[in-house]
Formats: structure tokens, C-alpha cells, sequence
């Protein structure tokens, strides 16, 4: 098929700023932003534990990073933009230099304050997508998949259930989403899919936090869309499955984005969830070197944030990933800077684009078959990431599809454009990553 050329008819948003600061404690602070608590607890609780057992498991198997310890300070952001903040404030404060948001609220508010921090924003999937333009956005990394490289996924993998890509004319996708900035942010993609291929595009907000959807689901089964694609956060995926199961639309032809697709979502909805599947940038496996590894570590030595209630789901297994990427960074940095040295912010910085997770680092990490090779660099803070689609079984996530890799040739450009409006709104140069 032909390709037509896309355009980015959103426009993202920014934020406020603050203080500059560099870590000087002899133990490298860890920050964790973390929901316990609140609304959206339940997708958050797995995540935290399994960021807080990984560094547990490299102070205890490795002795932390050649010699230096890594210290985990948590800060309850309940999934509030205004709490996320005041956490960031905190735990920058204590010598952090790393900050995983786990909201792309939160996200936003930060991204124009750590860059005069000179502190790292570390949005693994999820954030502002174009701040994968590293040259604009010198301090925020979305490795290893956006939500538009979600979106794109997404759609490969129906044009492949449909049969081919020019099977999708004249078919009906749905997009469920939260009505709030997380749910909006693929909609261009879709939209530019929509034109491309010829599908009809039907945009369903849903208000959070989501608890109320049957005339939603009504009128989705009015609409008899042919696959739904859902981006929703919290409770509202469990009730997105029930109401789903209610009308008689099938799950397995629904695709949830990665944050609608944990455990806790499908154990909520329970016999509803069966067949439904999810976008996933990592496996699902728990044969894993590392699990076994964190078992011996941490879990075996009582040790773990929450003993074995959440280990080796989806969401812990996250969590897991964001704490490798975050220590791999900092080794990469003590390379770069001295081994057995705290790094700063802008060390760590750096440590986070000179990361090149080649086939043997990830097995070395005891990940193999979990991620693919991944590289990033100054002018690309996304890396060549790719996405699985895992369908639950009723008792765990089953992979059913290779590796999909986002279309980023249509990517790149709605990243350029958007990096590029928002540097001429803040009157920012762009970091010349040739010199780099």
C-alpha cells in the first residue's frame, strides 16, 4: 500500500521549573515515585516492588555498583501530578538523580524542571512521546516503547488478524481510553492509521476514573467495531472487561496498552479477562534467570518489599525492568566518569544514552528471551524497543505474537514535529549531538 504522509494534529503540553542540585552522598540515592495507595494502587504496588526488589538483589548479590551501594527512597505520589511533584522536590533533595514518574501527568510537570536540575526523567513507557527526540529533550528518556509505538504495534498486529494490512479498509477500530493526558496521547497515531489504511476510527473517552461504563459498552455494541484497542488505567480496565463480557464482545479481540494489561487487571475482572490480550514491551515469563536470582537474594532472605505476594507478575516484572535500566545507566556511567563513584545528574545522564543492551548483556543480566537488544544515543531516547502481544489464560499471560516492531519511519517524524514546536514555544536550542 501506499504511504501517505502523516500529521501530527496535537499538540503536547509542558510545565514549571526549579533549582539546580548534584548528589554528593556516598551511597548512590535511588529515587521511587510509587502509588501505593489511592485509586490506582493496585497497578501500582507490583511495579514498586519489583523496582525495589531488583536494586535489593544487586546491593545483595553484587554488592551494588563496583562497591557502590544503591540506597531506595520511596515517595507516596498517590498517582497525583501535585503529590508527584512535592515527591520530586523530596527525594532530588536526598541526592537522587533518576526519577521514574509512573505517571505521565506527573511527567509532564517535570520535564521543563529537570532540565535546569539537570536531573534525569526516566518515562519508560509512557510520558511524553517526543521526548524521544534526545538532541530537544537532553533529560528524559522513554525507553523502550512509547504509546504511540504502542498505537502503531497495536495496529500491525489487528492488520495481521484481519489478514493483511489492506484488509483494513472499511473496518471499525474502537479506542477506549481514560479521558485524561495518558489516554489521549496516541490518538494522532490512530488517526494517521485511520487515514493510511482506510479504517473508521472511533474515539470512546471514558471519565475517570472509570467505574461506570455500561452505556459506554452499549454503544460500543451499537457501533460493532471489529477490534478494541484500550487505554485505560486502574479499576477501569477490570470494569472495561466486565462490560465487554456483558454486551458479548469478544476479549480476544480486544488489545490493551501495557498498563492495561497486568495482573491485577484481569484478576479483577476474573472469567471475564479470559482470551483478552495485551501489549506488553518485555516477556512474560517467570523463568527467568533473574527471578531466580532475586528469589535467592531477596526473597529467600526475607528481604523483599512485600515477601512473594506479587513476585513474578507482569507489573513486578516491570518494575524489574525500570530498576535495570535505571542501574545499568549508572554502571555505564562509573564507566565513563570512575568506577566506585556516586554519579550526578548529568553523569547519569549520559550513562542512560551510552546503554547498548546487546544480545549478550541482556543474557549476562539473566533476561534472556525477556527484552530485545535495545540502543540508545543523544539524539534517541526511545532506542529500536519492540512489543509483544500476551494473551491471559485465565491463570497467566501466554505469548501470541513475535516481536512487533513499531513503524518508526511514520514515528520519527510526529516525534520531530512536536519535539521541535515545543522547543520554538520554550525558545530552546537544540543540544548538538554530533559534538556529543
Amino acid at each position: 500500500m501506499r504511504a501517505t504522509k502523516w500529521i501530527l494534529p496535537l499538540a503536547m503540553g509542558a510545565a514549571v521549573a526549579g533549582a539546580a542540585f548534584a548528589a554528593t552522598a556516598q551511597e548512590q540515592v535511588i529515587p521511587s515515585m510509587v502509588y501505593r495507595t489511592g485509586p490506582y494502587a493496585p497497578s501500582g504496588i507490583p511495579v514498586a516492588d519489583g523496582f525495589a526488589d531488583y536494586i535489593t538483589m544487586v546491593n545483595e548479590r553484587d554488592g551494588g555498583i563496583n562497591g557502590v551501594k544503591l540506597r531506595v527512597e520511596e515517595c507516596e505520589t498517590q498517582y497525583n501530578t501535585e503529590r508527584g511533584v512535592e515527591c520530586y522536590e523530596r527525594l532530588k533533595a536526598l541526592g537522587g538523580t533518576i526519577f521514574s514518574p509512573y505517571s505521565t501527568g506527573i511527567t509532564y510537570a517535570l520535564i521543563d524542571r529537570a532540565a535546569t536540575d539537570k536531573s534525569v526523567i526516566f518515562s519508560m513507557g509512557y510520558g511524553r512521546a517526543s521526548a524521544t527526540v534526545g538532541n530537544i529533550f537532553p533529560w528524559v528518556f522513554t525507553a523502550p516503547a512509547t504509546y504511540w509505538g504502542g498505537a502503531s504495534a497495536g495496529v500491525q498486529y489487528f492488520a495481521k488478524e484481519a489478514g493483511g494490512k489492506e484488509k483494513l479498509k472499511g473496518k471499525k477500530i474502537a479506542y477506549v481510553y481514560i479521558d485524561i493526558a495518558y489516554g489521549k496521547e496516541p490518538i494522532p497515531v490512530f488517526q494517521n492509521y485511520s487515514q493510511e489504511l482506510g479504517f473508521d476510527l472511533e474515539l470512546v473517552p471514558v471519565p475517570a476514573p472509570g467505574l461506570e461504563q455500561k452505556s459506554i459498552w452499549l454503544k460500543i455494541r451499537q457501533m460493532r467495531p471489529d477490534f478494541v484497542y484500550l487505554q485505560g488505567w486502574g479499576a477501569m480496565n477490570a470494569v472495561s472487561l466486565k462490560e465487554a463480557a456483558a454486551v458479548g464482545f469478544p476479549r480476544d479481540k480486544m488489545l490493551g496498552v501495557w498498563w492495561s494489561s497486568q495482573d491485577s487487571d484481569v484478576q479483577a475482572a476474573g472469567a471475564a479477562a479470559k482470551g483478552y490480550k495485551g501489549l506488553s514491551f518485555h516477556g512474560a515469563s517467570k523463568d527467568l534467570q533473574l527471578l531466580k536470582d532475586m528469589k535467592k537474594y531477596v526473597l529467600d532472605k526475607g528481604k523483599a518489599a512485600e515477601g512473594d505476594k506479587h513476585f513474578g507478575e507482569i507489573g513486578y516484572l516491570r518494575g524489574a525492568m525500570n530498576a535495570m535500566f535505571t542501574v545499568e545507566a549508572l554502571r555505564d556511567a562509573q564507566e565513563k566518569y570512575g568506577k566506585g563513584k556516586v554519579m550526578n545528574g548529568e553523569q547519569s545522564r549520559d550513562g542512560f544514552e551510552a546503554i547498548n543492551l546487546t544480545e549478550e548483556r541482556i543474557n549476562k543480566l539473566g533476561l534472556k528471551g525477556f527484552v530485545q537488544p535495545i540502543k540508545m544515543a543523544c539524539d534517541n531516547h526511545l532506542g529500536d524497543g519492540k512489543i509483544l502481544v500476551v494473551q491471559w489464560q485465565g491463570d497467566q499471560w501466554k505469548p501470541v505474537s513475535d516481536w512487533i516492531a513499531p513503524e518508526n519511519q511514520k514515528l520519527w517524524p510526529l516525534y520531530l514535529k512536536d519535539a521541535e514546536s515545543y522547543a520554538r514555544d520554550k525558545n530552546i536550542a537544540s543540544r548538538n549531538c554530533a559534538k556529543s
